[in-house]
C-alpha cells in the first residue's frame, strides 16, 4: 500500500540547476570558513613556550584564554551552519525532489545495470541525510508540509534499496521525536496528521515484513520503526488501536516467536506490545483472535526454569507477563489461557522458585478474580495449586536484589488469589480450600489475623495524615474524596479488605473453631468485630466496575449479608 505518486512542481530547469548550485556552494563557503576558523583557533591559543615540563602541566588556564576559547568556539559554531529559514529549506526539499526523480528515472531506464543508477543513489541518500537539520526546527514542519515532502518520503519506504528505506525510517524517528514535538505544537500536530493521513504505520508494517535482521543497517531499520511507533503513540494515544489493526500487532507476535538469540529489537517488540495493549480493549481482543495468549505462554515457557541471562532479558520478561496480564482483562482471553494450560505453567514457575514466581504471581491475580475467573479458581484447586499458594501466603519470600516485588505486592497478589477462589469456588473444590484454614492447628488463621493488624495500622497512619489535611482545608470536594480514598486503598485499606473478606468467608462458612480462634486473637491483641464490619461495609459500597451491574449487586448483598452473620 503506497500513498498517491506527489505531483512534482514544475520549474524551469535552469533555475532549479541555479538553486542546487547555489545551496552546494554555500555548503562549501560553510565548511572552509569552519577549517580557517579552527587553524585560527589553533594558532591564537598556541602555548608560550615551556619553562620546564612539570611547571606547563601544572599551570592552570587563564580567565582571558577562557575567554577566547569560547569566543572562538561560539564564532566556529555561527559559521559552521546558519540557522535553517524556510528559503533553505525549500532549497533542501527541492533538491530532495530532483534527486528521488532522478534516482527513479534511472532505476527505470536501467533496471539491470546498478553501476549506472549507483551514484543517483549515492546522491539521494546524502540528501536525505541532510534533512535531519530540519528535526532541529520544528516550528517549519508546516512549510515541509506544504511542499509535499511528507508523501515523497513515504514513498521511498518502499525503496528497492533498503539502505534508502532504513534511511528514511531515521529521518521519520527523529522528526517524530517526541522532545522535540513539543517544542511547536502546531508543526507537531500538522506533520502528525500529515502522516496519519498518508497511511503510515500501514507503509511502517510493510517495510518492516522485507527487513532482513541479519543485516546490521536493518536491524537498526527495525529499531528506529519501533520508535516511530513509540513516538506516534505517545503524541497521540489513539494511534494504538489503528496501527495494531493495520499490521503492527501481528508482526510483534511473529517478531517474538523468531527463533534467534535474544537482542534489543526483541526487547523493544515487547515494550511496544506492553502499550498496545495497556489501555486497548480493542487490541486485546485482537490479541486473542491472533492466538497471542498462546505466543505470549510459549515465550514465557523458558523462564519457568531458567533465569534471564541479563537486565535487558529480564525486562523483556516483565513486559511479557505485563502483556499476559493486560490481555487478561478480556474475558474470552481467560478462557484461551485456561485452555493453552496457563495455570499449569504459572503453579510451576511457583514452584521452582525463579525470578519468574513475581510475575507468574500476578497473572494468577488477573486470570482468577471477578466474575469471569470461576473457571480459573475451580480448575486451580483441582491442579493442586493450593499446595503451591497457602506455603507463598504462610511466608513471604524475603526480597533480594532478584527478587523484585514487595513484600506488600507479594501479599497483596496472594491473598487476592485466595479472597478470589473463595468467592469462586463452589463444591468440593470449595470445601478443600476451607479445610485448610483448620490444618496444623488454624495456623492460617492466626497468619490472616497477623496481617489484618499489620495492615489496619498502615491504614490508621494513613487516615492520620489526611485528618491532618483535612483540618487545614476548609472543604473536601468530591474530588479530593475519591482522591484520599484511593490513597487508602494504596496507603494498606485494599489488603486490609481482602483479608477481611476471607475472615467473613471462613467463618460463615468452615467449623465454628475458627470463629473462636479469630475471637481469642482479638481479644488478645485488643482488637474488635466492629472494626472488621466497618472495613466490609466501606468495601461493599464502592466494588468498582468489575463484572456487570447485576453481579455487583449480587456481591454488594452477598458480603452485607456476611457481615450481619460475622
Amino acid at each position: 500500500m503506497q500513498p498517491p505518486n506527489t505531483p512534482k512542481r514544475t520549474q524551469d530547469d535552469e533555475l532549479e540547476e541555479e538553486d542546487d548550485n547555489e545551496f552546494e556552494r554555500q555548503r562549501k563557503i560553510r565548511k572552509l570558513a569552519k577549517s580557517r576558523k579552527e587553524k585560527e583557533l589553533a594558532s591564537k591559543l598556541k602555548p608560550p613556550p615551556k619553562t620546564s615540563d612539570e611547571q606547563e602541566l601544572d599551570r592552570p588556564i587563564t580567565e582571558e584564554e577562557r575567554e577566547k576559547i569560547l569566543k572562538f568556539v561560539e564564532s566556529s559554531e555561527d559559521v559552521e551552519g546558519e540557522v535553517l529559514d524556510d528559503s533553505t529549506l525549500k532549497r533542501m526539499i527541492l533538491l530532495f525532489e530532483k534527486r528521488a526523480l532522478k534516482n527513479q528515472e534511472m532505476r527505470i531506464k536501467f533496471p539491470d545495470i546498478p553501476e549506472k543508477f549507483m551514484e543517483s543513489e549515492v546522491e539521494l541518500h546524502e540528501t536525505i541525510q541532510e534533512l535531519h537539520a530540519v528535526a532541529t526546527v520544528p516550528d517549519l514542519y508546516p512549510i515541509m508540509v506544504e511542499l509535499q515532502a511528507v508523501p515523497s518520503m513515504l514513498e521511498l519506504l518502499a525503496h528497492e534499496n533498503t539502505d534508502v528505506a532504513v534511511a528514511v525510517v531515521d529521518l521519520l524517528q527523529e522528526l517524530t521525536d517526541v522532545d522535540i514535538l513539543n517544542e511547536s505544537e502546531e508543526g507537531a500536530d500538522v506533520l502528525i496528521e500529515t502522516l496519519l493521513d498518508q497511511q503510515i504505520c500501514a507503509l511502517l508494517v510493510q517495510n518492516l515484513e522485507r527487513m532482513d535482521e541479519n543485516v546490521k543497517e536493518e536491524v537498526e531499520g527495525v529499531h528506529n520503526t519501533l520508535a516511530i511507533f513509540e513516538n506516534l503513540i505517545e503524541f497521540r494515544p489513539e494511534v494504538c488501536s489503528d496501527a495494531a489493526k493495520q499490521g503492527l500487532l501481528q508482526w510483534l507476535l511473529r517478531r517474538l516467536r523468531v527463533k534467534m538469540p535474544f537482542d534489543g529489537n526483541k526487547l523493544y517488540a515487547s515494550e511496544i506490545l506492553s502499550i498496545l495493549l495497556q489501555n486497548s480493549p480493542e487490541n486485546r481482543q485482537l490479541l486473542g483472535d491472533l492466538e497471542g495468549i498462546d505466543v505470549l505462554l510459549q515465550q514465557l515457557a523458558f523462564y519457568k526454569r531458567h533465569d534471564p541471562s541479563s537486565n535487558e532479558e529480564n525486562e523483556m520478561m516483565e513486559n511479557l507477563f505485563n502483556c499476559l496480564c493486560s490481555s487478561l482483562m478480556h474475558a474470552p482471553n481467560r478462557e484461551r489461557f485456561l485452555r493453552g494450560e496457563g495455570l499449569q505453567l504459572m503453579n510451576l514457575m511457583l514452584r521452582e522458585k525463579k525470578l519468574s514466581r513475581n510475575g507468574s504471581l500476578k497473572v494468577l491475580d488477573h486470570a482468577m478474580s471477578g466474575p469471569d475467573g470461576k473457571e480459573n479458581c475451580n480448575k486451580f484447586v483441582d491442579i493442586l495449586g493450593l499446595r503451591t499458594i497457602f506455603p507463598l501466603f504462610m511466608k513471604t519470600p524475603k526480597r533480594n536484589r532478584k527478587r523484585i516485588l514487595t513484600t506488600e505486592e507479594h501479599e497483596e497478589h496472594v491473598v487476592s488469589i485466595i479472597s478470589s477462589m473463595l468467592r469462586n469456588c463452589r463444591g468440593p473444590q470449595r470445601q478443600r480450600l476451607l479445610n485448610k484454614f483448620t490444618e496444623n492447628d488454624h495456623e492460617k488463621v492466626d497468619r490472616l489475623m497477623e496481617l489484618h493488624f499489620k495492615y489496619l495500622e498502615k491504614v490508621e497512619e494513613v487516615d492520620l495524615t489526611i485528618d491532618q489535611e483535612r483540618r487545614d482545608a476548609e472543604e473536601e470536594t468530591e474530588e479530593e474524596e475519591e482522591v484520599n480514598y484511593l490513597r487508602r486503598l494504596e496507603g494498606g485499606l485494599f489488603t486490609t479488605q481482602l483479608v477481611d473478606y476471607i475472615l467473613l468467608e471462613v467463618c460463615h462458612g468452615g467449623p465454628s473453631s475458627i470463629k473462636q480462634r479469630i475471637t481469642q486473637i482479638l481479644n488478645l491483641r485488643g482488637g474488635s468485630f466492629k472494626t472488621i464490619r466497618h472495613v466490609m461495609r466501606e468495601y461493599a459500597g464502592n466494588l468498582g466496575d468489575a463484572g456487570d451491574t447485576e453481579w455487583r449487586d449480587l456481591e454488594q448483598q452477598h458480603i452485607l449479608q456476611l457481615v450481619d452473620k460475622f
